[in-house]
């Protein structure tokens, strides 16, 4: 029996704009701002997180700087573009290989410089890598008598990758500032140069002496220029909306809400549109499932390593703050976590009012993934171990089985390394969100009511859960305080059951001792 072929092909894993247009792949245009970028300024620095679209980015450049005009046909770009001038373009993704010794990088940039040599004729290179890159920039430019492009991928992976290894970290930060070097003394041969990070490390000399640098990231008019707007979702992807809802007995409407929930949320400015992960929404609505399909890929170990040490308590990272300046001071340090979570996509800008920034998780993808990653980290636990246990207590508060779910609760806490634990109320507050967020409940600490704060509220669909949680006390008192203070009173009219409960937890065995409820 004849299989039909899809008629509508994924680019999964598709970073280069050729390959994409000529195997016909489905492309969402963002080639009006491409458009409007080349021909507004000519040095740019954009920053995302990981898997955004960078790297297609700057492979749409690379075509258009090209003059690869029949790649665009059908696309904004036909009707804007009318000279279609070919530049020597210098393309350099630093994504390649992993930095764990200053070899790698040696090997990287020494692999592309030969290759560009061979093109340009350089015949005379220089012996240091700056000096080869300075030789081909002024060669490209005599040969083909048009200024130079140059784009730059992930520049700051050496960087981000060594940042446990100080001394490593330096000798990698020295390569790429000589390497760089060029660039600030041959800006009159250069027709455009982009370059994209995660993070801009504004210490650096490529960005502190090149004066016409455009920092775009947090610019209104294109903070939709990688992902995927709510407004492309809708017109690119109906067709494919509506047979995931079918595929998970939904409604189109209940699609929608389901994707916005799992992968929209992402702001970079203060007035802009929410913006899907475009790694994750591709991967769902080819895969007719919802997954974490971005947080399969991992957390960076810079990120865990910069947590532990800061010791963040992961319940702030909800509504934290943060001025505009946060955004762009140096983290060549990598001190402060919150421009790092913002910049690396664990954070997005949630209000921006009088100046200062809201800050919270993009969205359930992002929340779930993140504390899952941590898990080893904060509660010396694997993974597999933790599902196990999650999904026996998720099971529990399902069907409203409280004792047993506390009862699984008091066993997972005492397995816990006795160093993972702590003699203090936060601590097990964060380790009670980090629990309870993974069995997918939907989780908030310190709830603010009109006569005081709720330490936790657990709902799902068929229930809402408050608790209370005592150090050195009794269980009867964390109960007595939610009757007192009223915190019940707002879901009298909910429709779910109400569980009133009160839990007790022991400094000096650093265990639950006991739970009571109403």
């Amino acid at each position: 029996m004849a299989t039909t072929l899809p008629t509508r092909i994924f680019p999964i894993g598709i970073q280069d704009f050729e390959q994409l247009r000529t195997r016909k792949y489905l492309y969402v245009d963002k080639t009006d701002l491409v458009y409007q970028m080349a021909n507004t300024n000519q040095i740019y620095f954009l920053g995302r997180p990981r898997r955004f679209g960078k790297s297609l980015l700057l492979s749409t450049l690379k075509a258009y700087f090209e003059g690869k005009r029949h790649l665009f046909e059908g696309l904004a770009m036909e009707g804007l573009e009318k000279e279609w001038i070919q530049y020597p373009v210098l393309h350099l993704s630093f994504a390649r290989t992993r930095y764990t010794s200053v070899r790698n990088m040696e090997l990287l940039l020494n692999k592309v410089l030969v290759q560009w040599e061979k093109t340009y004729g350089c015949v005379d290179a220089n012996e240091t890598f700056g000096g080869r890159f300075e030789n081909i920039i002024h060669q490209a430019y005599e040969q083909t008598g048009q200024p130079v492009v140059i784009l730059i991928d992930e520049y700051d992976s050496p960087l981000l990758d060594s940042s446990g290894d100080k001394a490593l970290r330096e000798d990698l930060r020295d390569i790429t500032r000589e390497f760089f070097s060029p660039l600030k003394d041959n800006t009159e041969i250069l027709r455009f140069l982009f370059i994209t990070g995660i993070t801009k490390f504004s210490q650096m000399s490529i960005f502190s002496e090149l004066n016409s640098l455009q920092n775009i990231s947090l610019w209104e008019q294109y903070s939709g220029i990688c992902g995927i707007t709510e407004r492309e979702l809708l017109a690119n992807f109906k067709p494919d909306i509506e047979a995931l809802a079918r595929r998970n007995k939904e409604t189109f409407e209940e699609a929608c809400a389901h994707l916005e929930r799992m992968y929209d949320g992402y702001h970079f400015s203060e007035e802009s549109e929410g913006v899907y992960n475009p790694f994750s929404l591709i991967n769902v609505l080819a895969s007719q499932r919802y997954d974490s399909f971005w947080y399969s890929t991992g957390t960076p170990t810079f990120l865990i390593d910069l947590l532990r040490e800061r010791n963040m308590p992961l319940m702030d990272m909800e509504g934290c703050k943060a001025m505009p300046d946060a955004f762009d001071q140096s983290t060549d340090t990598l001190t402060d976590p919150i421009p790092v979570l913002y910049q690396s996509g664990y954070l997005t800008i949630k209000d921006f009012k009088n100046g200062i920034y809201a800050l919270g998780y993009p969205n359930e993808e992002v929340r779930y993934g993140f504390l899952r990653s941590l898990l080893p980290t904060v509660l010396g636990y694997s993974k597999i171990e933790s599902d196990m246990s999650l999904i026996a207590m998720k099971e529990a508060l399902d069907t409203g089985d409280i004792d047993a779910c506390l009862t699984r609760l008091r066993a997972f806490v005492a397995s816990i390394p006795y160093e993972k634990k702590s003699d203090n109320e936060s601590r097990f507050e964060t380790i009670f969100y980090i629990i309870f967020t993974l069995m997918g409940q939907l989780t908030r600490t310190q709830v603010k009511t009109a006569s005081g704060r709720v330490d936790a509220i657990v709902t799902n669909t068929r229930y809402v859960y408050l608790f209370e949680l005592k150090v050195d006390s009794t269980p009867e008192e964390a109960l007595a305080q939610i009757n007192q203070k009223g915190y019940a009173i707002p879901y009298e009219t909910d429709g779910r059951t109400v569980v009133k409960v009160g839990i007790n937890y022991d400094r000096q065995t650093r265990g639950i001792t006991g739970w009571t409820m109403d």
